[in-house]
């Protein structure tokens, strides 16, 4: 390359930084002593270390404490630092309404505790302006990351994320992350898709765009935990749950399909027989694929529920140990034991779940009833009532499964391009 061509590129190089706008968004709810703070912080980075130009656009979620007073106030002495107010709280709703309204061609949220590492703004925001990526998403749980956080959220961290790996077959590793970043013209489409205006809103966006051919890149970040979180853990994992069902079932329908993406090609195998399904066995093998993958569902059920019980009441762990191993169970029948053809996954879970339902029903009820005969029962007898209760429900379940959910049939063209 001649010292021409080398200078033309650099100043192509230069002219589409100055160009590109990166808009980031921090949604806040009664934050009037940490927002001035935050903002400072951040502004002061910006400026050293972005080579686009940017701006912070702060979303107030109807906040009853002087958080909207402050913003204001804050945007008046700084000229790139934007407010916009909400009547409603709901993380999702700032965020839908943020960045549908900004003229940015790239979107970003954090939060206003600045738990994540700013150092990781930058590799966030590249890949989306280079074109290698359509959303970029800071992960606690990549390779290089560092955390810091209690032992509570960390397990339930894992445990929900490992929940959506298992039942949507998602590839990125930390869906809840609050430090994202996505191409505005991929984003918008995707915002009036969105159903969730509260905190499954990260989730249902990342298995939307996974859904439609989307990439989605990974930064690894240094995340220190906010011990003054507001958020209510078991609620929002339970409203989460509730919505890995009903993203499930958009899939399974084909309401999940959002028009007007661009589609990336997916990545062809490197061996044409990494896309062929294990073959099916015979009932033999299916009982023998069955109870190992049930045994190892059990044991993970038991231990889960003897760690979760030190927080929770007994029905709330064993739901949630149920729901940790019981759609990983799903997954794994679904793989190795009553195999189908891979479009089938939707349709799978969605059954799989009421499965589920009549197994928690079984295993909730054996704990109720011991607590009805005993009122304060020793915590190994509650996990031995599980067990047998469990292994009970095993039973019901490979019955279910084999016969309706998993049930050979010849699959339909629809299905097949599902």
């Amino acid at each position: 390359m001649t010292g021409v061509a080398e200078a033309a590129v650099r100043q192509e190089a230069g002219e589409r930084r100055r160009t590109v706008w990166v808009d980031i968004v921090i949604p806040v709810y009664n934050e009037e002593r940490s927002l001035p703070g935050c903002l400072e912080v951040l502004c002061a980075h910006l400026a050293e270390r972005m080579p686009f130009q940017w701006c912070v656009t702060v979303v107030d979620n109807a906040s009853t404490d002087r958080t909207l007073a402050v913003a204001n106030e804050l945007a008046a002495a700084m000229d790139k630092v934007r407010v916009l107010h909400l009547d409603r709280k709901g993380r999702g709703l700032a965020l839908r309404t943020a960045w549908g309204y900004s003229d940015a061609d790239v979107v970003v949220y954090m939060d206003v505790d600045l738990s994540t590492g700013l150092d990781a703004l930058l590799p966030l925001i590249a890949p989306l302006v280079n074109g290698h990526s359509d959303i970029a998403i800071g992960s606690r749980l990549a390779p290089g990351a560092r955390t810091v956080r209690g032992g509570r959220r960390e397990l339930i961290s894992r445990a929900y994320n490992a929940v959506i790996r298992c039942t949507h077959g998602a590839r990125f590793s930390d869906a809840q992350c609050g430090f994202k970043a996505a191409r505005t013209d991929v984003i918008r489409p995707l915002l009036g898709h969105v159903r969730d205006d509260a905190w499954f809103f990260d989730t249902e966006l990342l298995l939307l765009a996974e859904h439609n051919g989307l990439r989605v890149h990974e930064v690894p970040v240094d995340w220190i935990e906010d011990v003054d979180t507001r958020v209510d853990v078991v609620r929002t994992a339970l409203d989460d749950l509730a919505g890995l069902v009903r993203v499930a079932r958009a899939k399974a329908t084909g309401a999940a399909r959002v028009p007007g993406l661009p589609r990336r090609p997916a990545p062809r195998p490197a061996h044409p027989q990494a896309v062929l399904a294990p073959p099916r066995g015979g009932l033999t093998w299916q009982l023998v694929s069955f109870g190992l993958i049930g045994a190892v569902s059990t044991v993970a059920t038991a231990l889960l529920y003897a760690l979760l019980r030190a927080w929770l009441p007994p029905l709330a762990a064993n739901l949630a140990a149920l729901v940790a191993t019981t759609l990983w169970n799903t997954e794994a029948n679904r793989r190795y034991t009553f195999t189908r053809p891979a479009g089938a996954r939707g349709r799978a879970h969605v059954q799989g779940l009421v499965v589920f339902g009549l197994y928690y029903a079984l295993t909730s009820g054996a704990l109720l009833a011991l607590h009805a005969l005993t009122p304060d029962p020793a915590r190994w007898l509650e996990v031995a009532v599980l067990v047998v209760s469990s292994v009970a429900g095993t039973a019901l379940r490979f019955v279910l499964l084999r016969s309706w959910v998993f049930r050979t049939r010849a699959a339909s063209p629809k299905e097949e391009n599902r």
